[in-house]
């Protein structure tokens, strides 16, 4: 059988870019159970309300992550909202209790894709936005719009 190659995504968390400013952003493994991974290649995921938590012993928890029950499972089927440990080398745990340390700072997932066979997660090292920040942003993008909007139709007529 042929490995798989090239990425494909799962779930975007676009509340998250939306929320927050985007600092630094990690790819990260994660521990799933096999009935996890199929209810994943069948593109059942939900990452809106999750968030990234570090226990005492330094290890990355992504909870609050929602993958749905996988419908031909049996009895041994996963828990669709638990933990799940994320797997990142020493230096960026290291690096990243260290970013968080600073006040306003957390840790978000942004995305959950297929990478070469395997799951992994986008996670980003963020500060909140104010609510004049999040109407400004908005602002912007509507202007980038109408802006590309304008060149398209000139350029048309022209």
């Amino acid at each position: 059988m042929a490995k798989e190659t090239g990425t494909s995504m799962i779930a975007q968390n676009r509340r998250a870019r939306h929320d927050y400013q985007i600092e630094d952003r990690y790819e990260a493994g994660i521990a799933l159970t096999g009935t996890e991974v199929k209810s994943l290649r069948e593109g059942r995921a939900s990452l809106a309300e999750s968030f990234v938590s570090i226990d005492r012993r330094h290890e990355f928890w992504l909870e609050n992550a929602n993958i749905p029950e996988y419908l031909n499972g049996t009895w041994n089927n996963h828990a669709p909202k638990r933990k799940r440990k994320l797997l990142l080398h020493a230096k960026q745990i290291f690096r990243l209790e260290r970013q968080i340390q600073s006040k306003g700072y957390t840790i978000v997932p942004l995305s959950m894709y297929f990478k070469d066979g395997r799951v992994k997660v986008e996670i980003a090292v963020a500060r909140g936005k104010r609510e004049y920040d999040k109407r400004q942003s908005l602002r912007e993008e509507q202007d980038r719009r109408e802006a590309q909007r304008a060149m398209r139709y000139r350029n048309r007529r022209g």
